[in-house]
């Protein structure tokens, strides 16, 4: 598994996870209320964030700690209810097979190797879910990891068929009432009393963890079948799909019920745990990277006079790759599109702009990634410059091709981070609209999980972040969250249900609820 966990610094972890309880104990369940609500039926629909999905596998401790099995046992706490039904994978390994076929990996635990301290996948026991045996009944939790918000209303996403050509999906498989079931109308089939819905964030999250590979689809007419699977959905297309989810959904009989707005995926640490400025260098190598790059800007420049560019010109074009590198930290250098204005297609990187987690630290370290590559035979040709001897064409291009920018795939540069946000706030916008129309419960999830990544929030035994591997917030996947993580989701949808249906359901005390696990295999 690639280095990452350089950044995760000291272990203050919480990792023993306690049975949980809320704040304020009160034996009596006349002290609490249900209110305007009616929570006998609920029913939650989303993503891997409803599923209880963390550190990159779902499996059953995952779900019994996600947000929507913890709604359930408070608000039976203040109202008769069903029994919450959850489609439980078949272990605690994680992963999913295929007809015996492994097509997932299994849950990661912490562990320490040759390498130090760094997540690695479970290997204590194989995974035992197989997508092809159909689970029998129907399910209260309907979070369907992998999904978008039209994967909801899409016909045969849950067909077994389709899962090995990517056509449907295998988590929704294993519990999909028939072969062209859709998941709303699965969940819609319940006769639900009470809903939460929390969909968008995988409309801009794959594209945002794919480092951008995808497009945004900024024309609304485009059919959903030519999507790729990175790209951003139209926010027309969006708003018209989440209308029908909640429109459904409310007309089904859950007139009460909850929606959670869209965060910034920049802000969770498989964004922020590696820094885009932690090139290091000392002073001699400071000295001799710039060296380089000024190497870079001259042969560019003699290049473009070759071919009839004036001077003057070529040099303004050439100067912008003669990037000067100082003593201490320096930001990595990004591979962008070829353009007439930066015709090598490379630059420093800027501060907005992010590294994804999964990018190889050791090449980052020791090869030169993000800066250059720089072998014996670029040195000699570096030479052969500085003493003032003109290189054959074959050794300038030795030169130019020593740029070792950040790949496309390993970064968000500011265009794409653009996009994210423009349809992100675009998506936030028609779910507020929502709330308000149809006179819900709005969790700002966007603004709880900046908090976060920011001041923290405080609960008894603590303070809970996003920091990476520490935080307390995120599991080892640096997407996903923890149990800890999912009891604050929990705790702000329980807030934002007393407040508007005037309930008093008691809220958890996130302490209670663990974080990561160390490797028990």
């Amino acid at each position: 598994m690639k280095n990452y966990i350089k950044y995760i610094g000291i272990l203050a972890l919480g990792m023993v996870a306690c049975e949980p309880e809320f704040e304020n104990p009160v034996d009596d369940i006349d002290a609490y209320s249900s209110g305007e609500a009616d929570f006998s039926n609920y029913v939650a629909l989303g993503n891997s964030l409803t599923a209880g999905y963390a550190d990159n596998a779902l499996y059953i401790t995952g779900q019994q700690n996600s947000y929507p099995n913890i709604l359930a046992q408070q608000f039976a706490k203040v109202q008769e209810t069903q029994d919450f039904d959850q489609p439980l994978m078949a272990d605690n390994a994680g992963g999913l097979l295929f007809n015996g076929t492994p097509i997932a990996n299994t849950r990661l635990v912490l562990g320490i190797g040759e390498s130090g301290t760094s997540p690695r996948n479970y290997t204590g026991s194989q995974p035992t879910t197989e997508v092809t045996n159909k689970l029998s009944g129907s399910f209260n939790n309907m979070g369907v990891p992998g999904a978008k918000s039209f994967h909801l209303i899409a016909p045969g996403y849950g067909n077994p068929a389709g899962v090995l050509t990517g056509a449907s999906n295998p988590y929704f498989a294993r519990f999909a009432s028939t072969e062209n079931a859709t998941v709303l109308a699965d969940a819609v089939a319940q006769n639900p009393t009470f809903f939460t819905l929390w969909i968008g964030n995988n409309d801009v999250l794959s594209f945002a963890t794919s480092g951008g590979l995808g497009v945004y689809q900024e024309d609304p007419t485009v059919e959903l079948s030519a999507y790729g699977s990175n790209d951003i959905t139209n926010p027309q297309v969006f708003a018209g799909v989440y209308s029908t989810l909640v429109d459904l959904m409310m007309s089904a009989g859950a007139e009460e019920g909850v929606l959670l707005n869209i965060p910034d995926v920049t802000n969770i640490p498989f964004f922020t745990t590696v820094p885009n400025n932690a090139l290091e260098l000392s002073a001699e190598q400071a000295a001799g990277l710039t060296g380089y790059f000024q190497a870079v800007a001259g042969i560019f420049t003699q290049f473009l006079m070759s071919q009839q560019v004036p001077a003057e010109q070529a040099q303004a074009i050439a100067s912008q790759y003669a990037i000067t590198f100082n003593e201490g930290k320096n930001r990595f250098i990004i591979d962008v599109p070829e353009t007439q204005t930066n015709p090598l297609g490379f630059r420093q990187m800027t501060e907005e702009e992010l590294l994804l987690l999964t990018i190889n630290q050791s090449a980052l370290r020791e090869q030169g990634y993000g800066s250059a590559a720089i072998t014996p035979q670029v040195m000699e040709v570096l030479g052969m410059l500085q003493a003032g001897q003109q290189p054959s064409p074959e050794q300038a291009q030795l030169v130019l091709d020593a740029v070792n920018g950040i790949d496309d795939g390993d970064a968000l540069d500011a265009s794409e981070l653009n996009d994210i946000n423009t349809a992100r706030t675009q998506y936030n916008q028609t779910i507020k609209q929502l709330a308000d129309a149809n006179g819900l419960a709005f969790v700002d999830a966007a603004a709880m999980l900046e908090q976060t990544a920011t001041t923290g929030v405080n609960y008894d035994a603590g303070v809970l972040t996003s920091t990476f591997g520490s935080g307390g917030a995120f599991s080892l996947d640096g997407v996903h969250l923890t149990p800890r993580g999912y009891a604050l989701v929990a705790n702000r949808i329980i807030e934002a249900v007393n407040d508007k249906y005037n309930a008093t359901v008691p809220t958890v005390n996130i302490g209670y609820y663990g974080t990561i696990t160390p490797s028990n295999d």
